[in-house]
């Protein structure tokens, strides 16, 4: 029995990686603003890339996306596709996850949010809390933790400090320096660390 669209879109996506999700619309021509999961947008988003698109929980559409334009407004990306007109089909397609096939230039070291979210963290060999997010990042990636102590902490993707992440075991192993994990308890906030060193992987 021959496939539909969705069930070769849904197939499809098991071999790809989140590079976007679809904000709101912008203009009249059917542009939206894109929430980024990738660091190499100006190669993902050229003229005529096909994606597959996934509704989410907040809304969207399945099916696939061909890129007709993109540009920076300010710090913003904003992509026009050949299958949206005018704004209100680019309002359907708020919540949408845009997917791609990964970068084949990555190497091991590359990893993606979906790998990351829910693994134990580790510090010493002991639980401390769970990975909840991937901030991307021009400079650093950062590892959004939900301590198990309460609070959350933003840890910078970089060897020094994440020096093993186990797939297999579901684990992140860290070795923070003193203060890194600590919640700032006076505004309730994010423990904001600040470190350098090399990103710990690109994204696609």
């Amino acid at each position: 029995m021959p496939q539909s669209e969705a069930e070769h879109s849904a197939q499809d996506l098991d071999d790809q990686v989140r590079v976007a999700r679809i904000g709101k619309p912008h203009g009249i021509r059917g542009e939206v603003t894109v929430q980024l999961f990738t660091d190499e947008p100006d190669k993902r988003f050229v003229t005529g890339a096909v994606l597959n698109a996934r509704s989410a929980s907040g809304g969207g559409r399945d099916g696939r996306l061909t890129v007709s334009r993109a540009r920076w407004n300010k710090d913003i990306l904003l992509l026009g596709f050949d299958e949206v007109a005018d704004r209100n089909a680019a309002e359907q397609l708020r919540g949408t996850e845009l997917f791609a096939a990964p970068d084949e230039a990555g190497d091991d070291d590359a990893w993606y949010e979906e790998d990351l979210v829910d693994l134990t963290v580790l510090v010493d060999g002991q639980r401390v809390g769970a990975i909840t997010g991937l901030i991307t990042g021009e400079v650093q990636d950062l590892l959004e933790v939900a301590l198990d102590g309460g609070g959350d902490a933003l840890v910078p993707f970089v060897e020094e400090i994440v020096p093993e992440v186990d797939l297999e075991e579901k684990t992140v192993t860290l070795t923070p320096p003193p203060g890194l994990l600590t919640l700032n308890n006076d505004d309730g906030g994010l423990a904001q660390p600040s470190a350098g060193g090399r990103t710990r992987g690109d994204q696609p």
